[in-house]
This record gives C-alpha cells, structure tokens and sequence, in this order.
C-alpha cells in the first residue's frame, strides 16, 4: 500500500483535482490517503470532507489541526501512514496517471535496489549534474549532486517506509528548502533515483522557478539552502573545502536568481 501525504491550507479551489489525480492512478495496488488540513479558513475540509463521502471506495483519512505550516503537517501525515511505502502531493498539484505504476517499477526493481523515486515536474529537464543511465533510464541522486542542483520537487517523491526509520522526519523549525534538507539526509543511507519523466503538474502548470509562491522569497530560501549547507558539513558528509566551494557556489546562484525569474 501506498501512503499519499497531502498537507491541505486554503486549497478549496485545488484539492479536488489533487484527490482525482490520486483516484486515477493506473497503478493497481491499494493506496491510503492522508489529508491533513492545517488550519485552513476556507471550505477546504467541507470539501474534503463531502469528497471523502462521495469517494467510499477511496480510503481517505481527514486530519484537522491548528496552523502549524507545512512540514509540520507532513510529519503529522507521516506518523499516521501505515503504506509500505510513502508518497507526497501537494494540494494544488496533480499527478498524472501512470505516475505511481511508473516509479513502483523502479522501487520494485531487485536490479536498482531503490529506496526512493522521484520524477520531472512541469518545465524541469535533466541537467548537469544529474546523467541519465542509458541502461536503466533513470538518475542517481547523490547529496553532492543535490548541493549543486536540487531535484525532486516534493510531490514527485515516492520511497519505501524503511527511510523514514533510517532518517527521521521533516524540519519542523525549517520553512523554506525544506524538502531539500530531508533529501539530503535521506542520501545518507539510501538509494535514491530521478525518473527522468514527467509526471505531475505542479501549482497548475507554473515554472520550476518564479515570482510566486514560498521560492518568491530568494532571501529566506537562501537562508534555507545554506542552513542544508551547514548540516551537511556538521554532520561530516562534505568536508570543508567541499564547503566554502558549495556556499560560493549557492551564492553565485542567489545574485542570478531574480534574473532567472523573469527569464
């Protein structure tokens, strides 16, 4: 079974679509869904509600609770999946339908070995560092690889249970490059994949990088890759000259970024 994670605030307009692509799945095994509204002031737990109603067949599980941001409502998800293995979806993305048979294929693959698959989303093409294997088609994601390009936008992501043993939860203090930092900590002790495919329509069809929404924020978001930066040396996964050569580069980066987002 799989556990699909879907933090819900203020997604009235979209969480129908999120739960439909969920319910369109061409993948045959049993999913459970786990909607957690966090604090939202709109209609979004009437409709998730009258959704779960219409939908009997769907195992649709509503958490309500107070405003405490999107990880926290992931790690809320999370403790109460019972899959083997665990998805992501955010409210106002949609899957597209062969997505989840698509990565099973690789999780199941006794050849790959993988702990973890995520796939393309909207414009995002594989770029350096990331090469695709012309054998098995699909991209290793290593932790050097992931400070020099994130991939994996969250709603991609697909991995077995074991990683949440081996790994832990989202950083709950944490608001911004937030799945970036639980990738890299998962990299530590699992294989992880790209399926260089594109499989999910995020926040309708919007560019992987813009003007709008949390990445809108460059400072804070750069705030957010160093600390994943800083971790990363702590914990000894990169050593220091590895260091001052990933801050350079994140900042190298940053000045480009308002350039990029009018691009």
């Amino acid at each position: 079974m799989i556990s699909v994670i879907i933090p819900i605030y203020n997604a009235e307009k979209t969480v129908v679509k999120a739960l439909d692509s969920v319910k369109n799945q061409s993948w045959n095994g049993d999913f459970e869904i786990i909607a957690i509204n966090d604090g939202s002031t709109d209609r979004s737990r009437e409709i998730v509600e009258n959704y779960r109603q219409r939908n009997p067949e769907m195992n649709v599980i509503l958490v309500n609770q107070e405003n405490g941001g999107v990880s926290k409502a992931r790690n809320t998800g999370l403790s109460k999946s019972s899959g083997d293995f665990i998805a992501f979806l955010d409210a106002d993305d949609e899957w597209l339908p062969e997505k989840t048979e698509r990565q099973m294929k690789i999780l199941l693959n006794p050849n790959l070995n993988a702990d973890f698959v995520a796939s393309l989303w909207n414009n995002e093409e594989v770029v350096y560092p990331y090469i695709i294997d012309p054998t098995n088609r699909v991209v290793e994601i290593t932790l050097k690889k992931l400070l020099i390009k994130i991939t994996g936008q969250t709603s991609t992501a697909i991995f077995k249970r074991e990683v949440l043993e081996n790994t832990g939860q989202f950083d709950e203090n944490q608001r911004y490059s937030e799945d970036a930092n639980l990738w890299m900590r998962i990299s530590a002790n699992n294989k992880m994949y790209l399926l260089p495919k594109k499989l999910v329509i995020a926040g309708g069809g919007k560019k992987s990088f813009g003007a709008a929404g949390l990445s809108a924020n460059l400072k804070e978001m750069e705030k957010g890759i160093q600390k994943n930066l800083r971790e990363m040396y702590e914990a000894k996964r990169i050593n220091y000259t590895e260091y001052i050569f990933y801050f350079v580069f994140s900042k190298f980066k940053y000045f480009l970024r308002p350039l990029r987002a009018k691009i």
